[in-house]
């Protein structure tokens, strides 16, 4: 759990009262490659070298089965840190010429982007659907909350999680950035070399074009969210082959793609 304590003054019907309450914490991680600074992605501390794994993934700089070298630089908790991933030069993707500007904030998984054609994504469309028990999302859904810590101490963070095609569940991961907390768990089971038995994806608020990218890259078929979907995310989500799911809330859900 990633939070801090911080007091305010809490107005109901025209009382007011001190309060301590848990906030989420939101720090600036920046990432070196090969000892040259990257990028800096805000984010909550935890999982650090999941969320470069799966972030390295999805922009295509380093999308290998074995893991790249990771080494923690500088760390001062709560404030910052600093990674330095070794990648060998011939392992860099196309990726990595598409160089980020220097900060990448943690709601918005493309900022830092630098031209319209480094968001565009490449790749047959997936076909690799089985089928489906619709049923089991409210229960998949409660699994996921359990394990939202801290969510329940605060209420200001995102989470994801991906099951596998029998509904097991295979990672949870928080994050304040909606984005990184799919980075996370893409980059976890990259780590354990077991992505490819993910087939779907939970996600704790809306999804955009982003998320559906990052899952189309993992070969991940299903995504399901609790909130709405953007109108990106559904067009990409029907050119990609993916089943896209929003306002899942409950025995309720509306199929897009």
């Amino acid at each position: 759990m990633q939070t801090l304590t911080y007091e305010g003054l809490h107005i109901e019907n025209g009382i007011q009262k001190k309060v301590d309450d848990a906030l989420v914490v939101e720090a600036a991680l920046q990432i070196n490659i090969n000892k040259e600074p990257y990028t800096v992605v805000m984010r909550t501390p935890g999982d650090d070298f999941e969320l470069i794994r799966g972030l390295l993934y999805a922009e295509d700089i380093y999308q290998h089965t074995a893991n790249p070298g990771f080494e923690v630089i500088e760390e001062r908790e709560q404030e910052f840190s600093i990674v330095n991933v070794s990648i060998p030069e011939k392992s860099l993707g196309k990726g990595y010429l598409n160089k980020r500007t220097l900060l990448s904030v943690s709601s918005c998984g493309i900022c830092g982007k630098q031209k319209l054609e480094d968001i565009a994504v490449k790749g047959c469309k997936l076909a690799n659907h089985s089928g489906f028990d619709f049923q089991k999302i409210e229960a998949m859904f409660a699994e996921m909350k359990q394990r939202q810590e801290t969510f329940t101490a605060s209420g200001g963070s995102h989470a994801a999680a991906l099951f596998d095609i029998n509904y097991k569940l295979l990672s949870v991961k928080e994050d304040i950035g909606r984005h990184n907390a799919v980075d996370k768990v893409i980059g976890e089971l990259l780590m354990k070399d077991s992505l490819k038995t993910a087939n779907c994806m939970l996600v704790s608020g809306r999804v955009s074009y982003e998320i559906i990218s990052k899952a189309f890259i993992a070969n991940i078929p299903y995504v399901i969210a609790v909130s709405a979907c953007s109108s990106l995310a559904v067009d990409f989500a029907k050119e990609f082959g993916i089943r896209l799911i929003g306002f899942s809330r409950g025995n309720k859900a509306t199929l897009y793609s």
